[in-house]
């Protein structure tokens, strides 16, 4: 029993968004993505995936996507990225399939830890960042502290952080999200959102005594990574 963690499948099964367009390296990706993790991965193991899991815009399109992820071996738990925009009612989505739990305002176990998170959003410190990015970044904060206190009132001490964007972008910056993880005392943090040459600016290793894990399928030659 392993748990292992990915991030960014962008699967489209009814051929809108063709990822080779990206670069060579996205060429048939979800085959590279299904033969590694049958490799790997047991029906009694837990994947963490970290959002941005197909382009479909409704949910019509994109259970085709989900469908097939089902089919894999293992338990799937699931948090929204940017372009999941498919992710309707959370309550509906987690009744869609056996094996398969999606996060919102809740949390999940692996284990004797608290799978928690929330999709996460751009943080202040640009010129870039709007009112309109301020206001999505606080809801986004307090879906993370909704989801760690669901965990902490179910009698969880040990936490595990699934964030599709990158909550800080060097090991002694600070952010809204960095401060929710380390108030929490959680050990891991997962996410992924980067690609191409913004990778450069993904942070992994520990800061404060918490491990960061960069999950982007494309880094991971879109091979789940092991991480307990």
């Amino acid at each position: 029993m392993a748990l292992y963690a990915i991030s960014d499948l962008h699967l489209d099964f009814i051929g809108d968004k063709p990822m080779d367009i990206f670069g060579e390296k996205w060429s048939e990706h979800s085959i590279k993505i299904k033969e590694n993790w049958e490799r790997k991965i047991k029906a009694e193991d837990t994947v963490l995936v970290a959002g941005d899991i197909s382009w479909s815009m409704k949910m019509e399109d994109g259970i085709r996507d989900l469908e097939w992820i089902h089919n894999l071996p293992g338990r799937k738990i699931f948090i929204k990225g940017n372009h999941d925009y498919w992710w309707g009612s959370i309550s509906k989505l987690n009744q869609l399939f056996e094996g398969m739990d999606f996060i919102q305002n809740n949390h999940f176990s692996y284990e004797d830890y608290a799978i928690c998170g929330t999709r996460g959003w751009t943080y202040p410190g640009g010129d870039a960042f709007t009112a309109k990015d301020e206001k999505i970044y606080e809801r986004e904060l307090l879906r993370l502290r909704l989801s760690i206190d669901s965990a902490r009132k179910a009698g969880y001490s040990k936490y595990i952080i699934m964030l599709h964007y990158p909550p800080v972008s060097e090991q002694e910056g600070t952010t809204g999200f960095t401060e929710i993880i380390d108030e929490a005392g959680a050990e891991m943090v997962i996410y992924g959102h980067l690609h191409g040459p913004s990778v450069m600016n993904a942070f992994e290793g520990c800061r404060n005594g918490v491990k960061y894990i960069f999950t982007s399928s494309d880094f991971l030659n879109f091979n789940p990574v092991r991480i307990l």
